[in-house]
């Protein structure tokens, strides 16, 4: 009896399913264990995946890392009317997600790699800071370095905090965050 090739699926599992189950495992295992503990070779177990598996797709932990927390956080949801609902929306989206189990780990142990690997920078700044930046950019109508200093102050605040205590940031000081920084912005 013939197969039929046409509706056959391919071997294998979709690879939007496989880069969310590696996705949900980096996050588990950072989590769980610590950025630095969180190895390739855990991630891969946990994700029941092999580790040329995680490879063929990024070449490194950070670049891993980085899809990861590009995935986390999605688009911004920019609403609001006005130029400082929208920072105050943006600001109070990065707290929330560096609050989330994983997330603000990976993103502190992948920025601290990427202090000493240029390559990982790169990396950091096209894949996960750039996109942010062009739509702030294009939604407060402000110039790439004053994006980019809104960018430092909220987000190097958080990770901050998030560093200092192993908790996200308190609402209360959140939303004194956001009152600093749209002081600057009007």
């Amino acid at each position: 009896m013939a197969r039929d090739t046409a509706s056959a699926r391919p071997p294998g599992r979709p690879r939007s399913s496989v880069d969310a189950e590696v996705f949900s495992a980096t996050l588990r295992t950072v989590h769980e264990l610590g950025y630095t503990r969180a190895t390739v070779d855990r991630i891969a177990a946990a994700a029941g995946v092999a580790k040329t598996t995680i490879y063929r797709r990024w070449p490194s932990k950070g670049a891993l890392i980085t899809a990861c927390l590009v995935d986390a956080f999605g688009p911004i949801p920019l609403e609001g009317l006005d130029r400082s609902e929208i920072m105050a929306a943006a600001i109070r989206y990065g707290a929330a997600k560096i609050g989330e189990p994983g997330v603000g780990p990976a993103f502190a142990g992948v920025f601290t790699d990427a202090m000493s690997d240029p390559s990982l920078r790169h990396i950091l700044s096209t894949r996960l800071q750039d996109p942010y930046r062009l739509i702030l950019q294009e939604a407060l109508n402000e110039p790439e370095h004053r994006v980019l200093f809104f960018i430092d102050v909220a987000m190097g605040t958080l990770l901050h905090r998030m560093g200092m205590t192993g908790e996200p940031m308190a609402e209360a000081d959140v939303d004194a965050l956001v009152e600093m920084i749209l002081r600057v912005l009007d």
